[in-house]
């Protein structure tokens, strides 16, 4: 059992802006159609020009924004298992840690690759000496549940062109 430290103190901050316009138009008519192009002329109201039947015009203009300013902070130890060794020597590792607190379910997982010389005589390893790390810690339960989006607006989101 190997005890990993994980002292994570994270921020990101991005802007984006984005602008489309697009305009379209096209035209049409019927210049042969079987020899009756004269006819229809004659057909309806005065004016027609079968040449000049068709017509389209289009315009789309989308603008959008948005901004992500976000900061975490996650210090934690979890205890690892060595899964495999690796031909060099290396330790394959995973751990996992559940605490339930108040119908609330807190999870942190870890795994990677660790180098036996970067194992303190403590039996640690900080977070950022794991190759191929994947740290993962969520939740689940009544206050995960209150703060996710509701799946119809989701779904709503997703595929609303507006």
């Amino acid at each position: 059992i190997l005890t990993v430290a994980i002292d994570i103190n994270d921020r990101a901050q991005t802007q984006n802006s984005t602008q489309r316009n697009r305009t379209n138009s096209a035209s049409g008519g019927v210049t042969n159609f079987f020899g009756l192009e004269n006819s229809l002329g004659r057909a309806f109201p005065g004016g027609f020009d079968a040449a000049n039947m068709i017509g389209t015009q289009g315009a789309a203009n989308a603008n959008g924004s948005g901004s992500v300013n976000r900061s975490e902070r996650v210090n934690l130890t979890v205890a690892a298992v060595v899964t495999a060794v690796m031909p060099n020597g290396n330790l394959v590792i995973q751990g996992r840690q559940e605490v339930r607190t108040n119908r609330e379910v807190r999870e942190l997982t870890v795994a990677g690759i660790v180098r036996p010389e970067d194992i303190s005589s403590a039996n640690t390893i900080r977070h950022s000496q794991i190759a191929e790390a994947r740290i993962s810690y969520g939740g689940r339960g009544d206050i995960s549940r209150m703060q996710a989006t509701p799946a119809a607006q989701s779904l709503v989101e997703r595929f609303s062109p507006f």
